[in-house]
């Protein structure tokens, strides 16, 4: 008598739960094969936190610090976010900094010249960024100009248009307090902990919705253990840095109290939460990913690989001008210099620092955060050392060869490997 048990014929074959060592396991395996995902920018970013913390122990990692760290970097975070849609595509955007000044000034005009209030000013600036997304996702996609001489055009012309709009040598003023806030006040600490709870409720609650609804699929799903581990990380690591930030940090506290989660973490959450959505459980995610792996194979496969390119452009174009209000709110003004100099090859070293393929095809949401971080650390830490400007450049873009260097050879593996 055989010992093998037929699997009755119209039964849906289920496949076996993941335990935590099993996923670990699994883990290492696609390390192996040359899928690194985040894991370059994750040991950097401990590495260099640690390292910074021994050499400047009492200013490095004091509270004050940590959220000048986050208001620092959200604009750079923002605008990577955007470029991951242009690098998914296998594509290149070097006008989102300008683009992020323009949609700025334009907001700032409404805003102080007009007499317009803050919302409107809002959606002229969003709109501004909306509209340059479009001409040049027009030009790429309909055209088939490259988007690197597209876009290196309308940097060159978006300088000369904030130029234009301020005046050499002038600034505009940001007097609203509802948006100056946003890049520099803090949250209540109990709106703080409010903010912690729903993340870590709305987290748990999507990761134990998505194995059930894989285990009822009959396809691979993550054990309890190993959804349960997850939250436990997520709740340990952000629960710290909530308590932390809820501390005291005025040098001052008599006269001004400072504590509290700065606002601009709600909008960072805000945006990756649905953009990784947008990515990740969409079929126009599924549609950008498959055009940046194989534009032709998209088309053949019945996908409108131009209005996929169109809307890419869009979105970051989109994002770059939200970008531009935290810039502006950040300097309570907007001058010809809002969105230049480093401010676009920040956002991009912090894209592909996080793990996103120049090639196209491979990257996600949170590494525009964890890129942006590790930006944000290199230069607070070696200000801190007072290195000068030339130090930090060159450090910086040591680390962004190193990433590049990184993703070039793990395709590398992985072809090798037959991931790819």
């Amino acid at each position: 008598m055989s010992a093998t048990t037929e699997q009755p014929a119209g039964d849906t074959i289920v496949e076996p739960q993941r335990g935590l060592r099993g996923t670990v396991g699994d883990y290492v395996e696609r390390v192996r094969g040359g899928d690194v995902g985040s894991l370059p920018a994750i040991l950097g970013l401990v590495v260099l936190t640690a390292v910074f913390a021994v050499l400047r122990p009492t200013t490095f990692t004091n509270s004050f610090n940590f959220a000048n760290l986050i208001n620092q970097s959200s604009a750079v975070i923002v605008i990577a976010m955007g470029l991951v849609f242009i690098l998914l595509l296998g594509e290149i955007d070097l006008s989102a900094g300008f683009t992020a000044g323009t949609s700025g000034a334009v907001l700032a005009i409404v805003l102080t010249r007009q007499g317009q209030p803050w919302p409107v000013a809002v959606l002229a600036g969003l709109a501004t960024g909306a509209l340059i997304g479009c001409c040049i996702g027009l030009l790429v996609a309909r055209l088939g100009i490259p988007s690197f001489v597209v876009t290196l055009a309308a940097f060159l012309g978006l300088q000369g248009v904030l130029l234009k709009l301020i005046g050499d040598g002038g600034t505009i003023p940001m007097r609203d307090e509802t948006l100056i806030g946003l890049n520099n006040d803090t949250l209540p600490v109990w709106l703080g902990w409010t903010l912690f709870a729903v993340v870590v409720l709305a987290y748990a609650g999507s990761s134990l919705r998505r194995a059930a609804t894989r285990r009822a699929g009959g396809l691979h799903a993550d054990a309890l253990s190993v959804v349960l581990t997850k939250v436990a990380v997520l709740a340990v690591l952000l629960g710290a840095a909530t308590w932390y930030l809820s501390e005291e940090r005025s040098r001052n506290p008599a006269v001004t109290s400072i504590k509290g989660v700065p606002q601009v973490v709600v909008l960072l959450v805000v945006l990756l939460v649905g953009l990784s959505f947008v990515l990740g459980r969409t079929s126009f995610g599924r549609h950008v990913y498959a055009v940046g792996g194989n534009a032709e194979a998209a088309r053949r496969a019945g996908i409108n690989v131009l209005r996929v390119r169109l809307a890419c452009f869009i979105i970051s174009s989109t994002l770059a001008a939200v970008a531009g209000l935290l810039l502006a709110s950040r300097t309570n003004s907007i001058s010809p210099n809002t969105g230049g100099a480093e401010t676009l090859l920040y956002a991009v070293g912090a894209a592909v620092i996080g793990g996103t393929s120049l090639f196209g095809g491979k990257g996600k949401m949170l590494d525009a955060v964890l890129g942006g971080l590790v930006i944000a650390v290199i230069i607070n830490g070696m200000g801190l050392l007072n290195q000068p400007s030339s130090v930090v450049f060159m450090v910086t873009g040591v680390v962004l060869l190193v990433a590049a260097s990184v993703d070039a050879l793990s395709r590398k593996r992985a072809a090798s490997t037959g991931r790819v």
